[in-house]
């Protein structure tokens, strides 16, 4: 046999038992590394009741202001009182110096506290303002609601009302409009409080708090806030098989030392550090704190 055909018959046979030796070898098997879990801090948060608060700018209005006029013609004779002075119903604010019918005089319409009066010497034409009197007892405390809010608010809800001047009254909410302002898309909403002594000026500036109805929320830190990837603001926190999850969150209240949010488990362990970093559905360490 020709010596090249023996030498390829040999390499033929080596190639053939190589080949079928490794089928009947069986394959190493390297086990893959698992990929090493992100691990986040996480902070436990227990559901509790909690009463939102809408605050507002307001301000006081007297709770009716006339211009008391003179019904005919004549000089001012005499007034009743003078201009800062309170008085009742039917008190004479101005005597004319004419007879004609029993209207000499000018009475007021009802309890109040005079604004302005004419002095006298004075000559009054049928129609011109005697006195502007004001009613101060009681006083109305008013502000406007923006239409957002407006579903949460109804009379006689608990009002704190924090005056310019330093005096903070408590009361309820007498009126709350069913027609918004056309021009700033808010409601009006009145809170009437008793002024015997006239101590509430008309006009006055306020910080109006009005307690809405209670609600189960939860305390978090503001810094942990996020955003899906659709958009929504809310938290991402652990489940029981650590697992990332996403929770929309309603901001109920803005305070100094965190928000009030609504939208959670009643019992969450909140992801405080590392929220940034992971997605909802990973698998995560956690660190408690």
């Amino acid at each position: 046999m020709n010596k090249n055909i023996r030498i390829a018959s040999y390499i033929l046979i080596v190639v053939i038992f190589w080949m079928l030796s490794a089928i009947f070898v069986e394959e190493e098997i390297i086990p893959e590394k698992e990929p090493s879990l992100f691990k986040v801090a996480v902070q436990q948060s227990e559901s509790q009741e909690y009463q939102p608060k809408i605050r507002l700018k307001s301000t006081t209005r007297s709770e009716a202001r006339v211009e008391v006029k003179a019904k005919t013609s004549g000089e001012v004779v005499s007034i009743g009182a003078r201009q800062g002075t309170n008085i009742k119903k039917d008190f004479v604010l101005c005597s004319l110096g004419v007879v004609e019918l029993n209207r000499t005089e000018v009475k007021a319409p009802f309890d109040g506290y005079i604004e302005n009066i004419v002095k006298p010497g004075n000559y009054l034409q049928k129609g011109q303002i005697c006195a502007t009197i004001i009613q101060l007892d009681p006083i109305i405390f008013i502000a406007e609601v923006p239409e957002f809010q407006i579903n949460k608010v109804r009379e006689n809800q608990k009002v704190k009302l924090d005056l310019i001047t330093g005096q903070t009254i408590e009361g309820k909410l007498s009126f709350v409009s069913k027609s918004a302002n056309n021009a700033t898309r808010t409601f009006l909403v009145e809170s009437e409080i008793p002024n015997e002594n006239g101590l509430i000026r008309d006009g006055i500036t306020s910080n109006m708090t009005i307690y809405i109805d209670k609600v189960i929320a939860h305390k978090i830190p503001s810094s942990i806030l996020v955003l899906s990837d659709e958009g929504k603001l809310g938290v991402r926190y652990v489940n029981n098989d650590n697992i990332v999850q996403f929770s929309e969150v309603i901001i109920f209240e803005d305070s100094n030392d965190g928000l009030w949010v609504a939208g959670l488990p009643s019992s969450v362990n909140l992801i405080v550090e590392g929220q940034g970093f992971v997605e909802e559905g990973q698998a995560v360490l956690i660190n408690a704190l």
